[in-house]
């Protein structure tokens, strides 16, 4: 039976409802998606940019304020995480840092804890004598011995007075004094090439440390100097156990205009340092600095990695790491000496920067370590601006450590009794 007219015009009605109705439905819920992605969309930087300055604003200043957790055990690796190193971009030409010229009574006034200590005390001891007789030199050995510049390098400057004494160099207090302070220089001109990042292209800076010595901030700090100097700077997050120390290096990468590689949190350091010196390369850039995860120095498996880090660096670039430098907290008196002898073990350290002068009456470690362990101290830091990094020069330190205040030479002008 044929259908009727009537019958396929209501078909058709039917058929063209469900078909509007169903592109209308198709319509508004694409609007409604649309709508939802632009809230998403809306919403979600805010949050983020939130949760990432507070991590940032903290890690900023997390080297400064003292010892930061042991991070002496990595995390463990996921081996289904992608692991390639990732690069931050320059920042803008108006981001990047200047820094100020040096403050020439910066150091004076940073030493000037450590001037107060053991220097104070020996001058009390040297103040007014004509003579170095018996008793003087067993007063100048106790004040040396309980100063933080090592057993081995006090004996050694007695060692030298007494030498001096006996040749008849030493006539009055001001001879010793002088004598001091030339035995002093002695210990701290280690010989050395100086520090020239124009030998190598990229020239590779490898800097190690323990935790919370002031390491990335040291990092920071030495990037600002040499881009000031026009040099194109690369940072290498080598640290990549301890997502607070990467964050801090990127906000040193935006202050001072450096790029910064790093790797997903847990990633293998030396897969790191391996890209960033490729980049460095590619790129024409001319000093790479490479952060390393803080190490307790009684930890000899971690001590190892290290060594690795030297030989990857070393594939990457023959020749590289060009220097090595460790970064010792002064604070830390004799353990600093400690820390050196184990780390000189595991690497081969061509400069020390030493860090925190300004805090403490320790100062003196200085000269424990260059004695003994014949390295060259690059840097002191005397306080938290870029430009209280100082580059470190023998005679303007010890001109600074044993200048005599106006209280000192007031008791030197006093005969003795």
């Amino acid at each position: 039976m044929d259908p009727q007219p009537n019958d396929l015009i209501s078909l058709l009605v039917v058929l063209g409802g469900l078909l509007g109705s169903g592109a209308a439905a198709f319509f508004v819920a694409k609007r409604a998606r649309a709508s939802r992605r632009r809230q998403i969309e809306d919403s979600e930087p805010k949050s983020v940019s939130k949760r990432t300055d507070k991590l940032r604003d903290w890690a900023a200043d997390e080297d400064e304020t003292g010892p930061q957790p042991d991070e002496s055990e990595p995390a463990v690796n996921d081996t289904k995480q992608d692991k390639s190193a990732q690069v931050v971009p320059f920042p803008t030409p108006k981001e990047k840092a200047k820094t100020p010229p040096p403050d020439t009574g910066a150091l004076k006034q940073g030493l000037a804890r450590t001037r107060s200590g053991w220097v104070a005390k020996l001058g009390q001891v040297l103040a007014g004598k004509k003579q170095l007789d018996p008793q003087v030199l067993e007063e100048l050995e106790r004040v040396l011995l309980t100063a933080d510049i090592g057993v081995k390098t006090a004996n050694n400057l007695l060692e030298d007075l007494r030498s001096s004494l006996s040749r008849n160099e030493l006539t009055n207090d001001e001879a010793m004094w002088r004598r001091l302070k030339a035995r002093t220089s002695e210990i701290l001109n280690v010989e050395a090439p100086p520090f020239d990042t124009g030998r190598a292209r990229p020239f590779v800076l490898l800097i190690i440390g323990v935790n919370g010595t002031g390491k990335t901030t040291t990092i920071g700090k030495l990037a600002a100097k040499l881009s000031a100097e026009g040099k194109k700077v690369l940072l290498a997050a080598g640290d990549t156990f301890r997502a607070a120390a990467v964050a801090q290096l990127e906000v040193w990468g935006t202050r001072t205009g450096c790029p910064v590689v790093k790797g997903k949190e847990g990633a293998d350091p030396s897969s790191v340092l391996f890209e960033a010196v490729k980049r460095a390369q590619t790129e024409g850039l001319d000093v790479v600095i490479a952060d390393t995860a803080g190490r307790l120095h009684t930890k000899t498996d971690l001590m190892a990695e290290l060594e690795k880090l030297g030989r990857v660096l070393s594939k990457a670039m023959p020749g590289a790491p060009h220097e090595t430098w460790l970064v010792l907290d002064s604070t830390s008196g004799q353990n600093a000496i400690a820390q050196a002898q184990i780390f000189t073990q595991a690497m081969k350290v061509s400069g020390i920067v030493l860090t925190k002068l300004d805090g403490t009456a320790k100062g003196g470690v200085i000269l424990g370590i260059t004695d003994q362990l014949k390295i060259p101290v690059r840097y002191i830091g005397v306080g938290e601006r870029v430009e209280d990094l100082r580059t470190f020069d023998v005679q303007e330190f010890v001109d600074a450590l044993y200048e005599k205040d106006e209280a000192d030479v007031a008791t030197s002008a006093r005969p003795s009794a």
